[in-house]
This record gives structure tokens, C-alpha cells and sequence, in this order.
């Protein structure tokens, strides 16, 4: 990392509130808003700036509504699937029913169509917060990641900065992070990131996955703790070790060690 990333990414650090790596990523945040739906105006609109609680401040106003616990559901909608509009409201659909009730949701290819959709769904209007109020922070590609948190776990004041990593990528694809704050045991708060990927696909060499994954496990050791969820595109041999390489770990396996799960590849979940 150059001096000048170094001095950037320090003051990008202080201005936002939020620990970010020390060693060299080549890459910077590009921090954006959230966003809520704001019914007098029929709009998205930005929230204020994020709120910088410390581990140490008050829970007052910080406290999920019911038990601390987050469900996050992770999907990749399939940009180029024929009538994205229907098949992304089918999905959201499938979400509002699901038990236990999700708390955090991570899209992968979501087309500008089914962003439309997305942000005209009633349900999201009234009880979601969005990374996304329009294509602003897309770039040229066809599709990119949006993360959507519940209002009825996290308060707004719970929720810290939003920000993209362009890093590395042969198909424009970055991560989208969030700082969110929780009650620990150990302290009243406790910073929890969120990394929804998209890591590049197809079984091109060299890959660009691994320097994807290394600098996004950075950014998760930064903070201390986090969780990094998406679509990983695992289709090479090399792939498997990615996650024990970067000494990360995969909590389905972990957890649900019987289970497939919905992705798999040569007896690993992913």
C-alpha cells in the first residue's frame, strides 16, 4: 500500500469511525448511505450519518428490538434469468414467509429491473433498511450486491457505516461491508461487520479469488469480528483451501455438519 493509501485510509478511519486493515489491500472503501423508505415524499431516502457508537457507550438506544440473535439469508437472484421482476418478488416473497424470521438479507446480481422491484415492495418499504435507493453506486456493470437489514431487529442507531471495496476483479465486482452494533456479553456494544461478495466466476487462471477473499478476511479481522456471505464461486481445485487459508471459518460446516446445504463443492459447504 502506498503512503498515500495509508495516510488515506487513516483518515478515512477517523472520519467514519470504523477499524480498517493496516496492511496492504490495495484497495480503499468507498463509503455510501443507508436508506429508508420515507413515505411523505414516496421516496428512499438517505439516512442521516451513521450514528459511531463505541463498544463502551450506552445500549440505550442500540438494542435489537427482541434477543440479539441475527438470521441472515444470503442469494444469488440470477440477474440473467428470463422476467427478473417476477422471479425477485417470488423470492422476497419466500423470505417474508421463512421461519425463523430473517433479520438481515445479502443479494448477489441484482439487475437494475429487479432493483425496481425491489425497492417498489411494500414489505422492504416499510420494515427494511437498504444499501440501495437507485444504480449511483453500481458503476457500469449490468448488476451488483445489495444488503437489506430489518428495522424490527436494529434500530437505526445500530447501524453503522456502509461502504463498497473495488478490489481485484475481472468482471467489476467489489464487496459490499457494513459495521452493524450489538449487545455482547463482554461489553455493552460490540461492533459486528457484515460482507455481502460476489467473487469472480468461472474457472479462469490466474483466479482473482484468492486476493478477493485475503483482502476481504482483512477487512473482517480489522474489526474483530464478522461475518462474510455470498456467492464465492468456488470452481477450482484451489478454492477449497481458500476459507482455511485465510483462517476463516465456515459456520454452516460448523454448525450444521450434516447438512449439505443449498451450495457444495467436493464435501464443502459454501
Amino acid at each position: 500500500m502506498s503512503v498515500f493509501s495509508q495516510l488515506r485510509n487513516r483518515v478515512l478511519e477517523w472520519r467514519h469511525g470504523i477499524p480498517l486493515p493496516t496492511l496492504e489491500t490495495n484497495t480503499s472503501p468507498i463509503f455510501q448511505s443507508w436508506h429508508q423508505f420515507d413515505t411523505s415524499s414516496n421516496k428512499w431516502l438517505p439516512l442521516d450519518s451513521p450514528h459511531k457508537p463505541s463498544e463502551e457507550s450506552s445500549t440505550a438506544d442500540t438494542t435489537p428490538a427482541q434477543d440479539s440473535k441475527l438470521v441472515l439469508a444470503t442469494w444469488n437472484v440470477d440477474a440473467g434469468a428470463p422476467d427478473s421482476a417476477t422471479r425477485i418478488s417470488s423470492i422476497i416473497s419466500h423470505l417474508q414467509a421463512s421461519a425463523p424470521l430473517v433479520n438481515v438479507i445479502f443479494l448477489q446480481e441484482v439487475s437494475r429491473t429487479a432493483l425496481s422491484t425491489l425497492l417498489a415492495t411494500p414489505w422492504l418499504r416499510e420494515h427494511w433498511y437498504s444499501s440501495e435507493a437507485d444504480t449511483t453506486n453500481w458503476g457500469a456493470g449490468p448488476f451488483a450486491t445489495m444488503t437489506l437489514v430489518s428495522k424490527s431487529k436494529l434500530r437505526d442507531s445500530a447501524l453503522g457505516p456502509v461502504w463498497r471495496l473495488k478490489y481485484p476483479s475481472r468482471f467489476q465486482r467489489d464487496a459490499l461491508c457494513c459495521d452493524i452494533f450489538l449487545p455482547s456479553g463482554s461489553a455493552p456494544l460490540s461492533r459486528v461487520r457484515l460482507i455481502n461478495v460476489h467473487l469472480d466466476s468461472l474457472p479462469i487462471q490466474p483466479s482473482k479469488r484468492p486476493i478477493q477473499l485475503s483482502i476481504i478476511a482483512s477487512y473482517l479481522r480489522a474489526a474483530g469480528r464478522g461475518v462474510v456471505a455470498g456467492d464465492f464461486n468456488p470452481v477450482l481445485p484451489e478454492d477449497d483451501a481458500l476459507i482455511g487459508t485465510n483462517e476463516l471459518k465456515d459456520v454452516w460446516a460448523d454448525l450444521r455438519p450434516e447438512e449439505d446445504g443449498f451450495t457444495k463443492l467436493k464435501g464443502s459447504s459454501v
